[in-house]
């Protein structure tokens, strides 16, 4: 995958032909501890990039959930690895 960044901020995030058969059949990624970290060290170099083109005000926004505010979602999921991701 790629990510575009345009002068404004905002960005496109463009999947490869393999990558978007693999979303379309299985509907997730598998990544290896190895892949992982490279993903992960990928991903916070585009942050840091993100974060130079971002407005004044749009680096001031505050993401961080509150109690009353925090998503599930935002969270790491447990998985058993003797099933199947759903």
């Amino acid at each position: 995958m790629d990510f575009y960044q345009k002068k404004d901020g905002s960005c496109h995030l463009k999947f490869t032909p393999e990558e978007r058969k693999i979303i379309l059949e299985k509907g997730y990624f598998i990544f290896t501890p190895e892949a992982l970290r490279h993903f992960g060290n990928r991903m916070i170099n585009m942050v840091a990039m993100w974060n130079r083109a971002f407005s004044k005000d749009v680096k001031n926004m505050n993401t961080i959930p509150t109690a009353g505010t925090e998503i599930d979602a935002w969270k790491p999921k447990e998985i058993d690895e003797n099933k199947p991701i759903e």
